[in-house]
């Protein structure tokens, strides 16, 4: 099937010109010609149109093309009606329904809510773009960006004078450029997550109350939810350690802030599990008593299909199927996520920029590590509120991710979410203590 072609390259200079029209209004109005507001979005915008090209003349297909096929479907109602098209869009019919089956058999996503939110987010901007993948994807990129930039601003707005390291760690990691931009889940995901970073920081750190605030962090919250709600039972513990440390640091006692502490500790944790409970349903396989088991399952055939097709597969040997079993493989799995592939592990010229990014981030981890010294390193975790609430859900996130994919392909994608807050965590760490004269990073940071 083709799902680009000349139409797209017609309608996609208008679709950007569009964008870059809106863009510019809200540039001019808010910020200074020099802020990064510009070249995050034109590199955002580059990364869905690259996305797009990639897959279809270098992959031949995508799972970025199989959402969009369901886009098509759904707008196909349009021509017969549109409170069908309505329905459709929100899945109210039942799969075998008589008058939607046409539509619902063509579709194999829509039992799974979480793909098909994709399919129909994308059928409604289709609305605007006559169905064409490249436009779509770039409308797809625009709006996700606001999610990116309402998580710049919050923390650029914490460290004003780390302006351009802050940029450099939320817009512009390569790896979130290409897999979080096109029309995939996790451009959703990353949309859902700025402005859930954004609106909870400025209710419950800033205690800015306002219903715009409240509202944004709800809807921010149940899309992520609807799309993969993993990504929360990750971001909620961290949350927590980010909310509790600010409104502890008053207390003067330290018997009391560090009881406090605790309990709250045993809240955050007691909530989590009662998430997982609450959204057992759209977890699935994930839920909390089959989580283990289903990791086990899914490494497996990962592995399989990895070795008898790409070869791009990664190990951590024997597994207990158990938490504890998992927990045991806590270093390996934050490794391969943060770090991995190393470059002699680089199967397909593809995966050498993904090889590339991860040794950048070890030589990051590193040389902080090096030029600030442990004690140091750790005694800023301990201080900064922000620093904590970066790394534990990085951390979190990306153990999550590598104890489960198998697949160095896959995992480039998935671990988008935890790149941009444990890069931030590491440039905190470094900008706290940095020895006089001995500036020695990455000349982008």
């Amino acid at each position: 099937m083709k799902y680009i072609t000349l139409l797209d390259y017609i309608l996609l200079p208008f679709v950007l010109a569009f964008i870059y029209f809106i863009a510019y209004r809200i540039r001019n109005k808010k910020y200074p010609e020099n802020h990064p507001y510009m070249t995050g979005l034109s590199v955002k915008l580059f990364g869905a149109v690259f996305n797009g090209m990639l897959h279809y003349y270098y992959y031949g297909g995508g799972d970025t093309f199989n959402f969009f096929y369901h886009s098509e479907i759904i707008n196909g109602a349009l021509d017969e009606s549109v409170i069908k098209w309505i329905n459709l869009l929100f899945r109210i019919p039942d799969y075998d329904s008589i008058d939607y089956y046409r539509y619902t058999s063509q579709m194999y996503w829509y039992s799974d809510p979480s793909s098909y939110t994709v399919g129909a987010i994308g059928a409604a901007l289709g609305i605007f773009t006559f169905n064409t993948y490249l436009p779509t994807a770039a409308l797809f990129a625009f709006i996700s960006y606001s999610g990116l930039w309402a998580m710049f601003r919050t923390f650029s707005g914490l460290y004003p004078h780390l302006t351009r390291q802050i940029a450099v760690c939320i817009l512009f990691i390569p790896t979130t450029v290409l897999w979080g931009s096109g029309i995939y889940k996790d451009t959703v995901c990353m949309f859902g997550l700025g402005w859930l970073t954004y609106g909870v920081f400025r209710f419950l750190v800033q205690k800015d109350f306002s219903a715009k605030n409240i509202l944004l962090a709800v809807i921010s919250f149940l899309l992520i939810a609807a799309v993969k709600v993993y990504i929360l039972i990750a971001f909620m513990p961290a949350l927590g350690m980010w909310i509790l440390f600010n409104y502890t640091q008053p207390i003067k006692n330290r018997l009391l802030k560090q009881t406090i502490k605790l309990v709250a500790i045993a809240l955050v944790v007691s909530a989590s599990v009662a998430l997982m409970s609450v959204y057992s349903k759209q977890l699935g396989t994930y839920s909390l008593d089959r989580i283990a088991n289903t990791a086990a399952e899914t490494r497996q055939w990962i592995y399989f299909v990895s070795e008898n097709e790409d070869g791009s597969s990664y190990s951590f040997g024997k597994i207990d199927p158990t938490i504890e079993g998992m927990l045991l493989k806590f270093p390996q799995a934050v490794n391969v996520t943060l770090f991995r592939p190393y470059l002699w592990e680089v199967k397909k010229p593809i995966m050498v920029l993904s090889a590339l990014e991860s040794l950048l981030f070890m030589y990051l981890t590193l040389r902080v590590l090096f030029l600030i010294g442990l004690p140091k390193f750790w005694r800023s975790i301990n201080k900064d509120s922000t620093i904590q609430f970066c790394l534990i859900f990085s951390l979190i996130f990306a153990f999550a991710v590598g104890i489960t994919t198998y697949n160095f392909g896959s995992l480039s994608r998935y671990k988008i979410p935890c790149l941009p807050f444990y890069a931030l965590a590491m440039i905190l760490i470094f900008y706290k203590h940095q020895p006089a004269g001995k500036k020695i990073l990455p000349p982008f940071f």
